[in-house]
């Protein structure tokens, strides 16, 4: 990380595999999932942001305060009692705060995404079960 103090602005510049990506831990999801970090909540910020890459039926089941970018791939998007989305490239899904939902790559097309989530009493998800393989594949008929 470069630090930049322009007396009245600072700088910070990540650069791009300074942050080791990371396995998405498996009481999160179902399948394979790889997250980079992209910045965290601190003093001055209430919103954290991560990039999700995901293998072919991988998902996760959550709820947050999110807001979620799709970059590449094709993937889907349920909220409890609503139908499957199809979500591509350049889409952007809001979520209500507290909304359950899931949402992962599709069967046949793995999917990357940018979350943001803003801060709440500590926390920017509030992960739930995991969604099963029978779930996924009766869900998202």
């Amino acid at each position: 990380m470069i630090s930049i103090n322009l007396k009245t602005r600072r700088v910070e510049i990540i650069r791009l595999g300074s942050q080791p990506s990371v396995k998405g831990p498996d009481d999160w999801f179902t399948g394979s999932v790889r997250i980079n970090r992209l910045f965290q909540p601190n003093g001055h910020r209430r919103a954290g942001a991560a990039e999700g890459t995901w293998s072919k039926n991988s998902v996760a089941h959550s709820y947050s305060r999110a807001n979620v970018d799709c970059l590449g791939g094709t993937r889907t998007s349920r909220t409890r009692g609503w139908a499957i989305e199809e979500i591509r490239p350049g889409d952007i899904v809001r979520f209500a705060p507290g909304e359950k939902h899931w949402h992962g790559a599709s069967a046949t097309m793995a999917m990357t995404h940018i979350a943001t989530q803003e801060e709440l009493n500590g926390k920017v998800v509030n992960w739930m079960e995991k969604v099963s393989d029978e779930q996924y594949r009766i869900e998202s008929k």
